[in-house]
């Protein structure tokens, strides 16, 4: 079954009040799919299985189409108050001077997204495990739903072990675990004789980690362009072959292809709900925008409209490509556009660090908003 972009089906979802603790770029230009769908009674525990292209119907809206609009009710949670945020993303705490960044709610084009209850999220997934995993963009995320579920129940016992590669959140009275397993390219890097070897064709470094989970939310893409001192290995193992490099969207296509197999093979999506986040952007060229001498740097709101100047980075195609040629059914989380959009949401120079980072997100921020939309979908 190919992948399932995640429609709201005003009809069939009631509306819920939250707060939470929490080759070449041209072969994978995307064929992306749209699926607007409600609730039915298939054999995968409920989820439809209707595929196509673009298919919209009155009652439902696509979930990732829309616009940022004001909204003093946000945000979901006080960042002093978290104690789970890492300083890389608590922008506030740092010196970011303005709060506007914090004020916007996503509007899809003609349907409400439910508000978050981290209440109800515990009570929900009493005695469940809820795994990201991927790089800092999971941690990212991971922490934006742990502030979330945190805000609504301050009081609650917590378990709390932060490790690598594997991290741990525990609610300790509902039996909700949140886990963390970082691995920023998802498939293995191992050490050979000649140094740190990429292999594409492996992920048995984490994947026994990754089974048993009630939901899991995979991320990859962000390392994988890194070069030089930040590069996370010397060589390249695609089959028999050990490269030095090679095309970074080739790459990720065959490491990505061998994660899409182990789905395939290891994971019983009638017990297990698979995710992937879609690709999250960085703004370090204002040319993507418009604003060819600008960067993340002093931005203070969204982009207006729907659509982003520069469309979907070619990394976006490449998970449509794998995912549409799954057979279990796994959702992306189409956050892209939405998030390119958000150029004002980055730490920029108030990460900690001294740098300008246009690659990660303020806490609280954009990924409460990926979290929101996590949520809707696992309620359908």
């Amino acid at each position: 079954m190919g992948f399932k972009l995640i429609s709201l089906l005003l009809l069939f979802l009631p509306l819920l009040t939250v707060t939470i603790l929490s080759g070449t770029e041209q072969a994978f230009a995307s064929d992306k799919t749209l699926l607007v769908t409600g609730r039915n009674n298939t054999a995968d525990g409920g989820r439809s299985s209707l595929r196509g292209k673009k298919q919209r119907g009155a009652s439902g809206c696509n979930l990732f189409q829309g616009r940022w609009v004001f909204d003093a009710s946000y945000p979901f949670y006080d960042s002093s108050t978290c104690p789970f945020i890492d300083g890389e993303f608590d922008c506030l705490k740092f010196g970011r001077p303005d709060k506007q960044f914090l004020k916007y709610s996503w509007q899809p084009e003609s349907c409400t997204i439910p508000r978050f209850n981290g209440g109800e999220f515990l009570r929900k997934y009493r005695g469940k495990r809820v795994m990201f995993v991927g790089d800092s963009l999971s941690l990212n995320m991971w922490e934006s739903l742990a502030c979330m579920i945190h805000a609504s129940v301050p009081n609650a016992k917590t378990t709390f072990l932060k490790r690598t590669p594997l991290s741990t959140l525990t609610f300790q009275e509902y039996g909700v675990t949140l886990h963390l397993y970082r691995t920023p390219y998802i498939v293995d890097i191992s050490k050979e004789r000649v140094g740190r070897v990429l292999n594409l064709g492996a992920v048995e470094g984490g994947a026994d980690a990754w089974k048993n989970m009630d939901v899991l939310v995979f991320n990859s893409w962000h390392w994988w362009t890194h070069k030089g001192q930040s590069q996370g290995w010397d060589y390249i193992r695609d089959g028999s072959s050990l490269v030095r490099d090679m095309n970074r969207l080739d790459a990720f296509y065959k490491g990505l292809s061998t994660w899409a197999r182990w789905v395939d093979q290891n994971v019983d999506t009638t017990k297990t709900r698979v995710f992937f986040q879609g690709i999250s952007p960085t703004h370090y060229e204002g040319r993507e925008w418009n604003e060819p001498r600008k960067s993340c740097s002093g931005q203070m709101q969204p982009l207006g409209g729907s659509s982003y100047p520069s469309g979907q980075p070619p990394s976006a195609g490449v998970v449509s490509k794998v995912l549409n040629s799954m057979k279990k059914p796994v959702t992306l989380l189409d956050i892209t556009t939405l998030s390119q959009l958000r150029k004002d949401a980055h730490p920029s120079s108030y990460g900690g660090d001294g740098g300008t980072d246009c690659s990660h997100w303020c806490l609280p921020g954009l990924p409460d908003t990926w979290n929101q939309l996590l949520y809707a979908a696992l309620t359908m």
